[in-house]
Parts: structure tokens; sequence; C-alpha cells
């Protein structure tokens, strides 16, 4: 397919820009065809307004409509066929398989989204109908449910340059709530964000809906970026990148005169915790998943374990040796950038670099610089040194885990203490561990999004019960998910109505109930209509 290079600002085609830059192949290093145009400002202005526009219009479709056109979306990718997966293989380095898996799960999620908002009820149409005789005092008629917050500017991801940008997690949820989204496209994979935002712009045609719904805009993070987040027409703000740039528009956002909610997940180390019997009964095989865990995607997932607690005995000197044995066996791979790599090394170096950290292993073929690689390795360090280095902390972005060793099984607790907010915490124990893994589970409840008991991390399902997001530094609003449909609930605001009559009520509040919705009436949840 034939690439334009150039900004999608409601329907239209960017003008050639006067700041151009290409795609790298990670993996050869060598740059890809064509320029790509980084948006003027002017440009910019015109997509958020557009947007803004849209939305007066977009906010009334109902959900069968925008389950139409989420669905719309789906079959619109779909049709770019293999030219969109070997676009997204030249630029990221990932493997077709994954990319094959990831746009899956993209139209996968865009088709669940379309059911919740075809379904409707996740509006939560709260009714209390008025009680005039109650004393001393008669009470209103109440009525509450959920409205589309307004547009959203999404920001496309690096490591996941299908679900989670341009027709991601963040866009599906924003347009499944109703509002209008705007997609900064990442830099590093601007031709895959060019041909599904091209999908996107299709499917808003196909569904005669105002072009303004749906915008791609190429440009740098710190200009642009921040330019979108502080323009008065965006209402929130969808990021999933590194804890620097998502701490940036954060603040940009609280700083605006009216400020907006920014729903960034950017950093997290998704501790492990091995118990024991565990160790003893499993060891070979924990080692073996761990491994697999930590290099998937060569280390660059948010949910990649990065640390992992352990009890000095034999059997974590077991365990100890089978993963340094598998690590040293383990291949090198191209991570998605050379700033990525670097940026990996760095940490790791940090890291290392600490006093008491000596290293396990590593993988045994020399990282090729020339094809972006990271090098798989495993180093240890001791729950004290673990609590007295914040440093030991970082996340080190790629295919590396820190293996911390406690004298006693009580030092867990001291060392989840030390843990700032995570996406996710796991934990691999038998029954007869069950003693130990409470009270840790009751404590890190208050540092995580998810806990896991004999599993990994890395697989993140998408449905109706997942929640990733976890206090800050994991996210910016530990209220929230970025994956499964409660996502919605992040583009979306209360209103409550007293005293309207029928005539002036949204839908899902009539008394007749025309959608069919699950309600709270007086407390209790039904489907059946107000007599």
């Amino acid at each position: 397919m034939n690439l334009h290079g150039k900004s999608l600002l409601a329907g239209v085609l960017g003008q050639p820009g006067v700041k151009t830059f290409r795609a790298m192949n990670p993996a050869t290093a060598v740059a890809l065809e064509p320029d790509f145009h980084e948006a003027a400002m002017e440009e910019v202005s015109r997509a958020l307004e557009a947007a803004a526009s849209a939305f007066a219009t977009y906010r009334t479709c109902s959900g069968a409509d925008r389950a139409k056109f989420l669905e719309k979306i789906a079959t619109e990718i779909e049709a770019l066929g293999d030219a969109l997966l070997q676009r997204a293989n030249a630029e990221t380095g990932l493997p077709l398989a994954r990319l094959t898996g990831e746009r899956a799960r993209t139209c996968g999620q865009l088709r669940l989204f379309a059911q919740v908002a075809r379904e409707g009820s996740w509006v939560d149409a709260r009714i209390d109908p008025a009680l005039p005789d109650r004393q001393p005092l008669p009470r209103p008629d109440l009525r509450r449910m959920l409205l589309p917050l307004g547009p959203v500017v999404v920001f496309g991801s690096s490591n996941f340059p299908l679900a989670f940008s341009v027709a991601g997690g963040d866009t599906a949820s924003a347009l499944a709530a109703g509002c209008p989204v705007v997609v900064k496209a990442h830099r590093a994979h601007p031709g895959t964000a060019e041909l599904v935002g091209g999908a996107v712009t299709r499917a808003v045609a196909a569904c005669g809906l105002p072009a303004g719904v749906f915008s791609l805009v190429h440009g740098g993070g710190s200009t642009v970026g921040i330019a979108m987040v502080k323009h008065p027409a965006i209402s929130a703000v969808g990021f999933t990148g590194s804890h620097t740039a998502g701490r940036a528009l954060f603040d940009a956002a609280a700083a605006r005169p009216h400020p907006i909610p920014v729903f960034a997940e950017m950093s997290s180390i998704n501790p492990v915790f091995l118990f024991p019997g565990a160790l003893r009964e499993r060891g070979a095989a924990i080692a073996q998943g761990l491994l697999t865990s930590f290099t998937l995607g060569v280390g660059q997932f948010c949910t990649k374990p990065g640390i992992v607690f352990a009890v000095r005995g034999p059997e974590t000197d077991a365990f100890m040796a089978k993963l340094g044995e598998l690590v040293r066996a383990a291949p090198n791979a191209t991570m998605l950038t050379s700033g990525i790599r670097d940026s990996f090394q760095e940490n790791r170096a940090k890291i290392t670099g600490v006093a008491g950290v000596q290293p396990l292993a590593a993988g045994a073929a020399v990282a090729d610089a020339a094809k972006t690689e990271g090098q798989p390795s495993v180093a240890t360090t001791t729950v004290k040194d673990f609590i007295s280095h914040p440093a030991l902390a970082t996340e080190a972005f790629g295919p590396f885990v820190l293996v911390i060793l406690a004298d006693q099984l009580a030092d867990f607790a001291a060392g989840a203490a030390a843990l700032e907010g995570q996406l996710t915490a796991t934990f691999h124990a038998t029954a007869a561990d069950s003693a130990g893994v409470r009270p840790l589970l009751a404590a890190l409840e208050q540092k995580v999004g998810r806990v896991l008991l004999n599993g990994f991390p890395t697989g993140v399902e998408v449905c109706h019960a997942m929640n990733h997001g976890g206090p800050y530094p994991a996210t910016t609003d530990v209220r929230f998910t970025s994956v499964g449909t409660a996502a919605m609930l992040r583009f979306a605001r209360p209103v409550c109505y007293q005293a309207l009559g029928e005539e002036l009520l949204p839908e899902p509040l009539k008394n007749s109930n025309p959608l069919g919705l699950l309600r709270l009436v007086n407390g209790q949840p039904t489907r059946d209509p107000i007599s």
C-alpha cells in the first residue's frame, strides 16, 4: 500500500510539513519510506475544534449506532490484510505471529466494546421516583446516568502498535462512550498508524458520522502532544508509555485554567513472590515460566515481572540454578527502537551498579547494536538492600529481572511495603503456603491493581472483569482500568436530573425503559418499566 505520510484531520489530509521524519526498521537500522510530515499547530487546532464540533452530534448517537461504527472499524482493519502486518513488522521488529495476534485482539476489543454500547446498561441508570407524601419532607423525582465526557486525545504506545495505539483500547472505549478521538501517532510506527487511521476514517464516512469524530496527527510529544493536551476543546487524555512522558502530560493538563483528567499508564515492576512450597513442588517449571514472562516481547510489556522475591534455602538454590541455565541459553531479540534499547541498558546498569547487587546470568550471545537487540539477564540482591536503595525499584523496560533474596518468609512483607504502586503482583504458592500468602495479599491489595496466583502477569485478558491499572506511578488514576469494558467509565461523567418530565428525560431514564436497560430503581436492579 502507498503511504502519504500526512495527518488525517477530520477526513482531510494535512499539508506537507516544514518538519519531516521517517520510521526506522530497528532490526536493520534502515530508514523506511515515506517521509512523514509533522502537523502545523493550526492543523492540530483544526482537528481538535472539529472534534468539539462533532461531539454535539456524536454524543447523541444511540448505542446501536456507536456499535455499528466500532464493528465497521474492525472490518476495515481486517480488510487491510497482510500489508498492515508487514508494515508493523518493519517499523517495530515484532514478529508477524505476534502482530497477527495483536490485530485479532484489537478487532476483538472493538467488537466487545460494540456489544457493551449496543446493550447500553453501562450508563448506570439510577432512578429514585418522587415520594410526594413522604414526611417530614417529600422527595423529588431523581434520576442519574453517565454521559460522554467530551473529545479525547489518545497517545499511541510504542509496544503495542495496534492494540494500544490508533484503534486500540483507549480509542475504542472513548468512541464507545460517545467521545470523539484525536490520536497522536507514535513516531516509531507512523506507517502502521496511517494505515489504521485510514481504516477508522473510512468507517466514519461509511457510518455517516461527522468527520471530526476521528483525526490522526503526526508530531512530537513535547510539542504537538502537549499542545493537544492544553487545547480547550479537549476533555480527557488516554496515554500508555513512560513515566516521564505521562507525568509531563498529567502536569500540563492539571495546569490548564480548566484542568482535565489524564488516564496514563506509566510504570510498573510487577513483583512476584515465590513461596517455598511452590518452589519445592515445581521450581523448574516456575523458572521456565518466569523466563518466558520477562523475555516475552523482549521484556517490553508493561506487565513484565521485574522483581522476584524468594526465601533462601535449597529449593531457592535449585530454582536459581535452573533460571541461570535458562537465561544463558535464551536468545537476544530486536527491541522496538534504539531509544528504548538504550534506556533499557541505562536502567539495567543503574540497578546492577548498586552495591550488593550480583549478576546471576546473561544470554550467551553479545547483543548486536546494529539490530537494536536486548540481551536477557538476571541479577540478585537482598531484601535489606532493596529497601535501602530505591534505585533497585527502577523499571528496566526490557528482558531483565532482579531476584531479591529474603532470610525468612516474614521479610516478604517488608519488601512489599517498600514498593510503590504497581499494575500487578503475583504469588506462587501451594495450599500449605496460604497462611503466609493471606497477610501479604491484604498488604498488596493497597499497592496493586491485579493479583495473580500461580501464573504470570504478562497475559492481560480483554474482558468485563479485567483491571489494568494501579496506584501511582503505575497510573495517574487508581480508580480506573485501561483494559476491559470498564475502561469506558474513564470517558463518562454522571448527571442527575431532578423533577424533569418524561418528555425531557434521556431514553435510559424514561419510565417505559424503551432500551430495556438494567437499571437501579429504588435501589433494586431491574429491567422492568416504571408504572
